[in-house]
């Protein structure tokens, strides 16, 4: 890695830690509505607004000692692995993309995923706020600066939303109850809109993969105890991050055999 390279993956996963620390207002304040842009950040417990130098990605929450400089009231480990997980992935989609739109556009689509992610584990849904907007938005960026066809976008959107409908209307049909909210078909409409629907069976299968693996480890930690509902927007969210890096190979391995 020359020193021009080393440079800008440096900066990139500094930009990713950045952009991460106003996820992180995003995933507290969406869920009850609040303004991502006022107040300023503060402490949720003193309410004392957070100066900027206790403020910096990553860095503060170690100098800080994870608690508040106020109140002493400890620092949920949520926000620095949110900043590290959007720093990462702002690295690795650098290094793949390099400086470009592509870089851009799935970075952006990514950060959206991590929001969604962290949303849905705390509370068990998917602002509609992220996905509404974000199927057309993401579609358009899809087709101008990804490279698919409109076509391509738009079958991804109507399969991505249609075959978690029909899972969702069957499970319910049959148990009698909701398995899987509307939140994960728009999810899944987004999803297929950027990525195109080639991309829905690697999605479907890995996040189902992810899924099974994630609930069985939770019935043998509850011994058997199947109360807890897990969501499954992180799992979608996980493996449309994962096409970006095998989707390529498991398209020409299935499709063009």
């Amino acid at each position: 890695m020359n020193s021009v390279h080393l440079f800008f993956s440096i900066l990139t996963f500094v930009f990713g830690a950045v952009v991460g620390s106003f996820l992180n207002v995003c995933i507290h304040r969406l869920p009850v509505g609040k303004s991502i842009v006022r107040p300023r950040s503060h402490c949720p417990v003193c309410r004392k607004a957070i100066a900027p130098y206790d403020n910096i990605p990553l860095l503060s929450y170690l100098l800080l000692r994870a608690r508040c400089r106020h109140c002493g009231t400890a620092i949920s480990p949520v926000y620095p692995a949110v900043e590290f997980l959007t720093a990462v992935l702002s690295l690795v989609l650098f290094r793949k993309y390099g400086l470009s739109l592509p870089y851009l556009a799935s970075f952006v689509f990514s950060a959206a995923l991590v929001v969604i992610t962290f949303i849905d584990l705390e509370h068990q849904i998917i602002p509609d706020v992220i996905s509404l907007p974000g199927i057309p938005l993401f579609a358009v960026a899809g087709v101008a600066v990804m490279g698919l066809s409109v076509w391509d976008s738009l079958l991804g959107i109507l399969l991505g939303g249609g075959v978690l409908y029909l899972v969702a209307a069957g499970y319910e049909l049959v148990r009698r109850q909701e398995g899987m909210g509307g939140g994960d078909i728009k999810l899944l409409a987004m999803i297929g809109g950027f990525l195109g629907w080639k991309s829905l069976l690697f999605v479907i299968l890995v996040s189902s993969l992810l899924g099974a693996v994630a609930g069985i480890s939770l019935i043998l930690y509850r011994k058997g105890d199947l109360k807890y509902a897990i969501p499954f927007g992180p799992f979608l969210s996980a493996a449309a991050v994962l096409y970006f890096f095998y989707g390529e190979t498991f398209i020409r391995f299935f499709l063009y055999r």
